[in-house]
């Protein structure tokens, strides 16, 4: 493969590429780059955390990078996570980490690293104060999103001190490529903007597309601040599939989904179809009765939204195909879940109690 083409890899995964010039001159300086994204263990995982990261992750691995994920328990107890409580905390990391085993994952191109690990490191919390530093506190509470919180929400110092801790994860673990959620933007380019000044570098940032929750949310807010207040949300568990969900949930909950006739802008069945299942299978198949024109089957992304904007193809019918699609992609998940440890570590995280 060469760089164009692992560029052209890349851009499927990145909604923004900060910056593309460079993401080509990194591949051609470094055969294999190191990609990161982390995660904050915190209760059940939907399919935007479980699917969705395993296809970026492939894409990733594919174009040649080694990726580094990073279980981020020490930024969870910064976030009040379980309560604070640190074993609570990595168990949900251990269930996160199994759930993707059982998504086809390229385990072979991933590490998985705990930050309760490189915490111990005093170069670490070197790096730490030094970002701290160089930034005052009214743009650490500006990144406060990084933690799924807004601006105007009442703030601990530890989560104040979060963004200098993530920026610090970017060079204790030599990442080349940030590959996280376009809500980890404001810290990545933190990064970027703070790191020749210490004596680092400028990461390349890939900002990921968020999936949209399946409710409908009425907001008046732009960019970024409205995609964070769409994306799918654990607090909201109508609003999210969970990878262990049961089959009958998987299908009540997308059959009540919003999906407006024709419209494809914040459509979440819409956007499911597209990151997710013509991501893993080319092509859906719509089951419907001859009278309202019998079983079709569409072969690209592309058909779909004609079809769809056309008003040739209804909702229901769409909500029904993506159900199926997606209960077969958990299926696998779900049997790897009901027997052995892992079904030992699913009800232990099951019966943690949630604090945000």
């Amino acid at each position: 493969m060469n760089t164009e083409q692992k560029v052209a890899l890349v851009r499927q995964v990145g909604e923004e590429i900060i910056t593309e010039q460079e993401l080509f001159e990194l591949f051609d300086k470094k055969k294999q780059p190191v990609a990161y994204d982390g995660f904050e263990p915190s209760g059940n995982i939907h399919i935007a955390q479980g699917l969705l990261r395993a296809i970026n992750v492939n894409k990733m691995t594919k174009a040649g990078c080694k990726f580094k994920m990073l279980a981020a328990d020490w930024h969870a107890l910064a976030n009040n996570k379980y309560g604070g409580d640190l074993e609570k905390i990595q168990a949900c990391g251990d269930y996160l980490i199994e759930v993707w085993k059982a998504t086809e994952m390229d385990f072979k191109n991933v590490e998985f690293v705990r930050s309760s690990g490189i915490v111990k490191k005093e170069d670490y919390w070197k790096k730490v104060m030094r970002i701290a530093t160089k930034i005052t506190v009214n743009r650490a509470v500006r990144s406060s999103q990084i933690m799924g919180r807004k601006e105007s929400e009442t703030q601990n110092a530890s989560q104040i001190f979060y963004p200098c801790m993530q920026a610090a994860d970017i060079f204790q673990l030599s990442v080349d490529i940030t590959e996280l959620g376009m809500d980890q933007r404001k810290v990545n380019v933190l990064a970027r903007e703070i790191g020749p000044e210490l004596g680092f570098w400028k990461p390349v940032v890939v900002s990921h597309h968020m999936l949209i929750g399946l409710s409908q949310i009425k907001s008046d807010a732009q960019g970024i601040e409205r995609a964070i207040e769409l994306k799918m949300s654990k607090s909201i568990p109508d609003s999210a599939i969970f990878m262990t969900d049961s089959g009958e949930e998987v299908e009540r909950k997308i059959m009540k989904a919003y999906c407006p006739e024709k419209q494809l802008q914040e459509n979440p069945i819409i956007e499911y179809c597209k990151f997710i299942v013509f991501e893993k299978n080319k092509k859906m198949k719509i089951e419907r009765p001859a009278k309202f024109g019998g079983d079709i089957e569409i072969n690209s992304f592309e058909e779909l939204e004609r079809l769809f904007s056309g008003g040739e193809l209804h909702p229901m019918d769409l909500k029904k195909s993506l159900a199926f699609y997606i209960n077969e992609m958990l299926f696998p998940v779900r049997k790897h879940f009901e027997k052995g440890k892992a079904k030992e570590l699913l009800e232990k995280v099951q019966g943690f109690k949630v604090t945000r």
